[in-house]
């Protein structure tokens, strides 16, 4: 009996090879071992086995093409899934390199001086070919790269094309596959697959895979040569956009842009901080509803701006903001354009001039409290409370009859009259480049040759009390007769400690010293519009000035007398 044939266990080529042979034995048998068999049977069972033997031929094609494209469809998918391409590539080589039977397998592609290098390079042992056993045929390589066709030789040896090549005889090659990678028509590169120790390894078949792998890897090369200039423009877009967002944080000016419709498309962080609203409810809004308190300041010339397409520079606006109250803006308008000049909107460039402009108010009001010369010495960060011993001429000039005066005044009245005579005695010491010292009341203390230095001092002091004196005959055309009152003026020369007095909050520059207390008793002795100097004093001037010699005056806190000199004109 003939064995009965598990076929589950077997390739389909394995069993129908099976079936044949079984045939073979069975007519076999019978020719030999029974008698009265018509001839015609055995005949028919001899053709029999050798159709099926051609079956099984045909089907270990068929499983072997089916086995490749199952191959070449995990690779595609393999190189399709991923950009990193070297790490598939090396895979896939591996798996064509083993499916076609090749020995070694190098895929090459060219780099940017247009040269063909090797991207992979396996053996049939998976691993990878170094450079000392890279040796390839560069003809036949040449040739695919010239013709853009794939070339198979079953015996290089042997083939005339190639035969005569000084490559192939050195290297002993015999079986090669070459083909090309084609991106659009465009070649990239090539795959390469020898066999040093067999011909006729490689079939039409064996190109055909190959070919169709090429194919797969040159798109997944255009991918990744995609995926990475995107990935390179990503990045550089990515850093600009960087760049310019802390750039545009950093900015002090508030920036806002909005669309032709004004409704507001970005804001930096100064403009949230000026606005007094976080960026999410700025963002979207129209212009007109962040701010409606200068909606009708800003509408007008944001139109002027559209019909004119020009900017509007430096517009300054005053307005109320419920959490700070009044504050200063100043604004610029410019019409937001793209890469083809075509207007898209409006960017507005924000100032917040609060602080700045309530500084400059009160820059203006020290400046008429306190000299120039003493602003312009001062320096804010190295205030020091300490003095510098100075030679000053100082001056006192107080007003005659002021006290009575107020006692029938309003104080509206009085403060205006006080204000005239104060006024014209502190631009007489401006003047002459005087530095006052402080309103005393109804009194004005100042002093000369400091913060900087004046050769002639005590002279200016001198000029400045006479023209007080004719300032003051001025104010009498102007003044009703109850309100004509005059100063007194007492002039000394000496020593004095100038410096900043007083706390880190609260400091006055001032001069102190016993010159001053004896300038101020002068003053306190002197008459109506009478100028008095100290004998210190007169013996810097006497050459430019008359005078009439007084009686020494005694004066509280003085020990000795002190002897003076009226002023009556220069020389």
């Amino acid at each position: 009996m003939t064995k009965e044939i598990n076929t589950s266990e077997f390739p389909l080529k394995d069993q129908i090879l099976a079936l044949s042979r079984q045939v073979g034995r069975v007519g076999t048998s019978l020719k030999t071992t029974t008698t009265g068999v018509p001839r015609s049977i055995t005949d028919e069972l001899s053709r029999l086995e050798g159709h099926l033997y051609k079956m099984s031929r045909r089907a270990a094609t068929f499983e072997e093409e089916h086995n490749n494209m199952v191959a070449l469809t995990n690779i595609s998918q393999m190189v399709n899934s991923s950009l990193e391409v070297d790490e598939v590539l090396r895979i896939a080589m591996d798996t064509v390199v083993k499916m076609i039977n090749a020995e070694r397998g190098f895929l090459m592609l060219r780099d940017g001086e247009n040269a063909m290098r090797i991207r992979t390079a396996r053996n049939w042992e998976q691993e990878s070919i170094n450079s000392k056993e890279s040796a390839t045929s560069r003809t036949i390589i040449n040739r695919v790269i010239e013709s853009g066709e794939g070339i198979l030789t079953t015996d290089a040896q042997e083939d005339p094309r190639f035969g005569a090549q000084e490559s192939i005889i050195a290297h002993n090659m015999r079986s090669i596959l070459c083909v090309p990678l084609k991106v659009k028509n465009e070649l990239i590169g090539v795959i390469y697959a020898d066999n040093r120790v067999r011909s006729g390894i490689f079939t039409e078949a064996s190109r055909n895979v190959l070919a169709t792998f090429g194919n797969q890897v040159a798109i997944a090369i255009e991918n990744a040569r995609l995926f990475t200039s995107l990935r390179h423009t990503l990045a550089e877009v990515t850093e600009l956009k960087n760049l310019m967002d802390n750039i545009f944080a950093s900015i002090a000016s508030g920036v806002i842009t909005a669309d032709v419709q004004d409704q507001i498309t970005l804001c930096n962080r100064a403009a949230e901080e000026i606005i007094g609203q976080e960026t999410p409810e700025i963002i979207g809004r129209q212009l007109d509803k962040i701010i409606p308190s200068i909606a009708n300041d800003i509408l007008p010339y944001l139109a002027s701006m559209r019909e004119t397409d020009e900017a509007i520079t430096d517009l300054e606006i005053s307005h109320t903001l419920p959490e700070r109250g009044k504050v200063d803006w100043r604004l610029t308008l410019s019409p937001l354009k793209d890469a083809d000049q075509k207007t898209q909107g409006v960017a507005i460039v924000l100032d917040d001039l609060t602080e700045r402009k309530a500084l400059e108010a009160q820059r203006r009001l020290f400046e008429r409290m306190v000299s120039p010369a003493v602003i312009q010495q001062i320096d804010p960060d190295s205030l020091r409370m300490d003095g510098k011993r100075s030679d000053i001429t100082i001056l006192f000039a107080d007003i005659r009859g002021f006290t009575s005066f107020s006692e029938k005044q309003s104080p509206e009245k009085l403060v205006s009259v006080l204000n005239r005579y104060l006024a014209a005695a502190a631009e007489a010491v401006l003047d002459e480049e005087g530095t006052v010292d402080k309103f005393l009341g109804d009194a004005v203390m100042a002093w000369y040759n400091a913060p900087v230095p004046q050769s002639d001092h005590t002279l200016r002091a001198v000029r400045t009390a006479l023209a007080i004196r004719s300032a003051i005959e001025k104010l009498y055309l102007e003044l009703p007769p109850e309100a004509q009152l005059g100063f007194g003026v007492g002039i000394h020369y000496g020593e004095a400690v100038l410096g900043l007095i007083g706390t880190e909050k609260k400091l006055e520059y001032t001069a102190i010293g016993d010159s001053v207390n004896t300038a101020k008793r002068i003053q306190e002795n002197s008459r109506k519009n009478q100028v008095l100097i100290s004998e210190a004093a007169y013996l810097r001037v006497k050459k430019h000035i008359y005078v009439d010699k007084l009686d020494a005056l005694q004066v509280k806190g003085k020990s000795h007398p002190i002897k003076v000199y009226e002023v009556l004109g220069l020389r």
